[in-house]
């Protein structure tokens, strides 16, 4: 294992993207704040608030070790549970201001577990998704072609099997409905050797500014209205309760004593619920659930 190699290129991707996104918004620039964790590691948070482009806009990285595996990165594997571990990851959400720019996320990390006197377990884990709230299929086509272009190194089944998972992990139960269009969600991923699984998340996580950029350049000068921005915050509480209630991530900081800062730094910083909305039939925001929000196929539709 190559474990500060990976630390570096996570500091580096951390750096990289924020540079992107501070240039795209032009106005604002991100806020650093170290910080470190009582049981042990730490991490750099970035903000950048009241843009002219990204509303709330915060990229993570952190490194944290701890004595005991929590619950949620234990689930799927029962006889790692009290084994001490080590996570780092880079993870980001980006809320824009402008309803026609889609909110996005990504996250990418390496989780190593070890006991006394046997190898240690790792895995990779992470992908990224896109959540419009007008829709648009130049976009969700653009999105997904990155998508498929960075796991096409690695075998001609690995973009369809998570691009699958992403649909399915990025899915409202109580609303019977996806979060946004998708991208790539894996995790548990050991099947290669290690530096074979450390090139894949490079190839993610480079793609992911490479992806999500060029959309926010093409729509962040469109014109809007209250009427958009009011759609807008009702869906962004779509966003708030799945992280609340389904996000590994969330769920994983909270139960490692996490820095709740950090943690919910992924929530937007308005938000609105209203009783039992229903869309104009017809509509562009009725399209959104109609037609977008549906586990397209998108590469078929290029």
């Amino acid at each position: 294992m190559h474990v500060e190699a990976v630390k570096s290129y996570l500091l580096g991707l951390q750096d990289d993207i924020c540079s992107q996104l501070a240039e795209e918004d032009g106005q604002a620039s991100f806020i650093v704040d170290e910080w470190q964790r009582a049981e042990g590691g730490g991490g750099r948070s970035r903000v950048l608030s009241e843009g002219a482009v990204f509303e709330k806009a915060g990229v993570n990285f952190s490194h944290v070790v701890g004595a005991s595996l929590p619950p949620s990165a234990s689930a799927s594997r029962p006889e790692l549970a009290g084994r001490s571990f080590q996570a780092m990851g880079v993870s980001l959400v980006i809320h824009p201001r402008n309803p026609y720019v889609p909110t996005s996320h990504a996250n990418v990390r390496l989780f190593v577990a070890e006991k006394p006197g046997e190898d240690p377990v790792w895995w990779f884990g992470g992908g990224y998704d896109l959540t419009p709230y007008y829709g648009n299929e130049e976009d969700c086509i653009a999105w997904h072609q990155e998508a498929a272009s960075a796991c096409a190194p690695f075998g001609e089944d690995v973009y369809p099997r998570y691009k699958k998972w992403c649909d399915e992990y990025f899915h409202l139960k109580h609303r019977a409905e996806p979060r946004g269009v998708g991208g790539l969600f894996y995790d548990d991923l050991n099947e290669w050797d290690f530096d074979t699984c450390f090139s894949f998340m490079q190839a993610v996580g480079d793609s992911y500014i490479r992806a999500y950029r060029p959309i926010v350049n093409r729509r962040k000068s469109q014109p809007y209205g209250e009427r958009e921005r009011d759609f807008q915050l009702y869906r962004r509480g779509r966003y708030v309760e799945f992280n609340l209630v389904y996000d590994r991530g969330t769920l994983f900081g909270l139960q490692s004593d996490g820095r709740t800062e950090a943690i919910l730094m992924s929530l937007p910083p308005l938000v609105r619920w209203e009783y039992d909305y229903q869309p104009e039939p017809g509509s562009d925001e009725a399209a959104l659930t109609e037609y977008y929000l549906t586990d397209r196929d998108w590469l078929a539709q290029a």
